[in-house]
Formats: C-alpha cells, structure tokens, sequence
C-alpha cells in the first residue's frame, strides 16, 4: 500500500499545482535557447539534490524520530535557501497545498502535527517537506521517497519543456530517460545528508534567472 500511495502523491493529476511550474525553464527560454537536457541534468545536481531533496530525507527521518523541532528547522533551512520571492512562494504554495489535501486523503496524523506546526507559524510548509512527512507517514522508504520525488521534478520538468515548445512529446520522453544518472547523483547527495546545515543550493544564474521571471511581461507559467 505504501508502493500506491506513493505513486498517487508522485501522480500529475495530484492536487499540488505543480503543472502551473516551469523550475526556472520559462525565463531561461525567454533569454534565448536552452539544452533542455544538460539543464536539468544541473538543475537536479546544484539545486534540487542538495536542496529540495536533502529537506524531503532530513524531514522524513524528523518525523520517524518523532522531533518535531528538526521537521520545522529543516522548513526554515529550505525557505531560506530558496532566493527569489518566485522560488519561496511556490514552494510554500504547492506544500500547503498537498498538505491540505493529503490531510484529508490519508489521515495521517504525521500530517495534522506538520499541519499545526505551519499554521502557528513555526514551519511554512514547503513541497518538500510536506513530502518528507507523508512518506513516513505512509510507511515509503527514504530512499525510494527522495528517488520517486525526483523523478516527478524531472518528469514535470520535460512537460514544461513541452509546453513551452522546447521539446516535442518523444524528445521528452528520451530527455526524462536520459536523467536517470542525474536523479541517482541527487538521491545519493541527498542521502548523504546528516544535518540541517547540509541543505544548500549554489545556482546563482537560476537565482538571478527567476528574478528576472518575476518581472516578465508574458508568463504562461508562475516560476
């Protein structure tokens, strides 16, 4: 069962407002053509492995421990890493999104404690996180967790590209393929992680490419 709800929670069609992100992808494609593959094959190792990724590992061992306090330091460490007001009020956005509605869909009471603690201020709740403590919930090993989250970055990262007409529907597919390698980099970096302090993104041009995003005249997309 744990196999299932992970696939649900992982599943596009989750209410988590990911489609309406583009990680970054828009505002590189408006200042000129991308590799659609070396970039997210940066992306997952600079940015989403030792940031998104190493809070979901960290969270999901905060919560089978049982210390709350760790949960919500690793929230705190991961708003704070992410730069732009664009990067911080997505990843709040879509992880209060999942909480409302995993809350309800699972009735895990692992969730209405991180609920509580987002509501008294004490975590903001970003995607990540809210992952983290569903999969422990759920019974879902740390280690096919951060893999299966991963995928799903990159996978709505390919439809992006899609959308954005960067790649056709086969390039896609061959691109997500072809991140295999990257996504194992990112889950061992991930992994790896001991400690709060080990979350860290270093992407300044993805930093300053979202600024630049949040002042675009034209957006399909809200990143």
């Amino acid at each position: 069962m744990s196999l299932l709800a992970q696939l649900q929670l992982a599943d596009s069609a989750f209410p988590s407002g990911l489609y309406t992100l583009s990680h970054g992808l828009e505002a590189y494609t408006q200042a000129g053509p991308v590799d659609v593959a070396a970039l997210l094959e940066d992306v997952l190792l600079h940015a989403v492995g030792p940031g998104d990724a190493t809070a979901l590992v960290l969270a999901h061992r905060a919560v089978l421990a049982g210390d709350w306090d760790t949960v919500a330091a690793v929230d705190r460490r991961l708003h704070a890493v992410k730069l732009s007001r664009e990067q911080r009020a997505a990843a709040t956005r879509t992880g209060n999104q999942v909480l409302r509605t995993a809350t309800v869909v699972f009735g895990l009471p692992e969730l209405t404690r991180l609920a509580e603690l987002v509501g008294a201020g004490a975590a903001p709740g970003n995607h990540a996180v809210v992952l983290g403590t569903a999969h422990a919930g759920l019974g879902v090993p740390e280690d096919d967790a951060v893999t299966g989250d991963l995928y799903a970055f990159a996978a709505s990262w390919v439809s992006a590209a899609v959308r954005l007409r960067r790649l056709d529907f086969r390039q896609a597919q061959a691109t997500l393929y072809g991140a295999a390698g990257a996504i194992g980099r990112a889950a061992a970096t991930a992994l790896a992680a001991r400690d709060p302090l080990d979350l860290c993104t270093a992407t300044p041009l993805a930093d300053t490419m979202s600024c630049a995003h949040e002042r675009a005249q034209a957006r399909l997309f809200t990143t």
